[in-house]
């Protein structure tokens, strides 16, 4: 469940609500390149964020990492003259490449190109009264160790602590999320211990539980800690349907059954929800935190 939880997590689904309602429609078409000079990770979360704002297009996306030559760069030239050639629509490039002359290469090539550092690096060179010394990969470097160390035993946390797994260190726990199977609750654990440092526990709440609107005894203890998701039937359906097709686990009459049950059981114990539904791992956990004061 780990494995299939992180992958899901790390994998990019772009228009969720568009497949979700199947919302069938005519998109105009365009290839999106995110390019970098080492991960990719700033320009396509930057990137994907400007996506969102255009829901009527078919975005196509490559990722172009390591852009750290003249040669990876004239190649990237080569490929984006290609594309403009045989879709008869230039691509889009969203670049943080560090190289003014990687930069340059690229400012020639027949695209749209949103470079998210340049715009930025002469007014604040101006207000520091200082150059920047431009190196590859420093965003994303390790600059403070023991944080990133303790990113990293947080993470572990929550997958020896996935779905129940470790109850007896639920004391260590910054948060326990609960709810239904497959409510979102173990990326969320995965985005929250690897962006903040967080030490987040999952409980699953099954039939017993749930027909009994009742607590699991593992958890009444750490009471102050629970968060819970909740979600729509349907969309419950949906997503289980696409790991247990026909069973009785997937059926509509059954997530119904769970749906209902596990909201009636956050408003009778006064447990502070979320409804996920419609929402990404990102905005479950920065929401959950907002709504934590932290």
């Amino acid at each position: 469940m780990v494995q299939r939880a992180l992958k899901n997590f790390l994998q990019f689904r772009p228009w969720t609500s568009v497949e979700q309602y199947g919302v069938v429609q005519s998109m105009a078409k365009r290839v999106v390149f995110f390019v970098s000079d080492s991960t990719g990770i700033t320009a396509e979360k930057l990137g994907r964020s400007l996506m969102t704002q255009f829901q009527g297009v078919d975005f196509t996306v490559r990722s172009q990492r390591f852009v750290d030559t003249e040669k990876k760069a004239q190649q990237l030239v080569t490929e984006l003259n290609r594309v403009a050639k045989t879709s008869d629509q230039r691509p889009i490039v969203f670049s943080t490449l560090v190289n003014p002359e990687l930069r340059e290469l690229l400012a020639g090539a027949p695209c749209l190109l949103c470079d998210f550092l340049q715009p930025f690096l002469q007014p604040l060179e101006a207000e520091l009264k200082m150059t920047a010394t431009p190196r590859v990969g420093r965003s994303h470097a390790v600059v403070f160790e023991d944080q990133y160390a303790h990113r990293m035993e947080a993470v572990n946390y929550s997958l020896q602590n996935d779905d129940g797994g470790s109850i007896r260190q639920y004391e260590e726990a910054d948060l326990v999320l609960v709810g239904v199977s497959r409510s979102g609750k173990t990326p969320t654990c995965l985005y929250l211990a690897l962006h903040y440092g967080l030490y987040v526990a999952n409980f699953p709440l099954v039939d017993e539980d749930l027909e009994e609107l009742r607590l699991p005894k593992a958890l009444q203890q750490h009471r102050e800690k629970l968060f819970g998701l909740s979600i729509s039937a349907e969309r419950l359906h949906q997503i289980r349907t696409e790991r247990q097709p026909g069973s009785r686990y997937a059926s509509l009459k059954q997530c119904r059954y769970e749906t209902s049950q596990v909201d009636a059981l956050f408003r009778n114990k006064s447990i502070p929800h979320l409804d996920v539904t419609v929402m990404s791992v990102e905005e479950i956990a920065t929401t959950i935190l907002n709504r934590l004061g932290a």
